[in-house]
């Protein structure tokens, strides 16, 4: 196993390795991953290792530099429930911004690690609200972020568990709407975080076929400014799959114009020229 500051250097090689992969120039988010350590929230090695097509493989053993890499590590393999793509996160925190003396909402924190990461973004002077829905996982976040002053785990539905107003809602999990208390609660140049997917996103991905997409949304004054980031394949959000805006989101996914996003709107009053999909109550528009 590698020495201590043998993983110091690994550790500063991953972090400017994912954020790379995930076309991010951030040197916070670099210095956090780097300062993070992986495995104190995925337990002692070996660890299982996502690799498609071919399913999970242990690792030859417990070293943590396995998980200083661009992999998808099991958190519980039978449940298909993974600790998410570095580089992807990468990509996606970067485009929420956490900035420090902020308060950050993490829906589906899972067992916790980019909870940390994203906390020593917004610092001692900022919050992280961390949410998880699945008891056990939940336990484990609180556990694995009790050493961190700034980070709040709760054990709840994301979707309507209350919280203080937020400068950032981070969603961690595939939902067919946005819930009004993510929209409701977003401070006014707030950002959201808000992967769009479809049932057969997690059962039944293809690859060649779009069936979940990540949108930045950010609020300014009642308006929503809505920008397509990038694809996802991730875990559904339990209470958040909406028949109605599932089917729409089936029918938008096949058609283009994803990229010209420009405004989530709460309401599905909106010409069929200016708008990528609608369903009770909200719609994505490009103008």
């Amino acid at each position: 196993m590698f020495s201590s500051d043998e993983l110091t250097v690994i550790r500063r090689a991953y972090a400017k390795q994912i954020l790379f992969q995930g076309r991010s120039v951030n040197p916070e988010l670099e210095a956090a991953f780097a300062k993070v350590e992986r495995e104190r929230f995925l337990g002692p090695g070996p660890w299982p290792i996502f690799n498609w097509p071919r399913g999970y493989q242990p690792t030859p053993d417990g070293d943590p530099a396995w998980l200083c890499a661009d992999v998808l590590v099991g958190i519980e393999p039978d449940r298909g429930l993974n600790n998410g793509q570095p580089s992807s996160h990468a990509a996606w925190i970067s485009a929420v911004r956490p900035m420090p003396g902020e308060h950050l909402v993490h829906v589906g924190a899972g067992v916790g690690y980019y909870s940390a990461v994203m906390s020593e973004m917004v610092g001692p002077s900022g919050k992280v609200t961390a949410i998880e829905y699945d008891p056990g996982l939940a336990r484990r976040a609180a556990l694995n972020l009790s050493g961190l002053p700034n980070v709040h785990v709760i054990e709840g539905d994301g979707s309507v568990t209350p919280f203080d107003a937020a400068d950032v809602v981070y969603v961690n999990a595939g939902v067919s709407h946005p819930a009004d208390l993510w929209l409701d609660n977003l401070r006014d140049g707030g950002r959201l975080l808000l992967p769009l997917t479809t049932n057969s996103n997690f059962s039944k991905p293809k690859l060649t076929q779009l069936s979940g997409a990540v949108f930045l949304v950010q609020r300014e004054g009642e308006e929503f400014q809505a920008t397509f980031i990038s694809q996802i394949a991730v875990y559904p959000c339990e209470g958040m799959r909406d028949e109605v805006s599932e089917k729409a989101l089936v029918d938008a996914f096949q058609r283009p114009g994803i990229q010209n996003v420009r405004k989530l709107r709460r309401t599905e009053e909106v010409e069929d020229g200016n708008c990528w999909m609608k369903a009770p109550g909200w719609s994505l528009t490009f103008s």
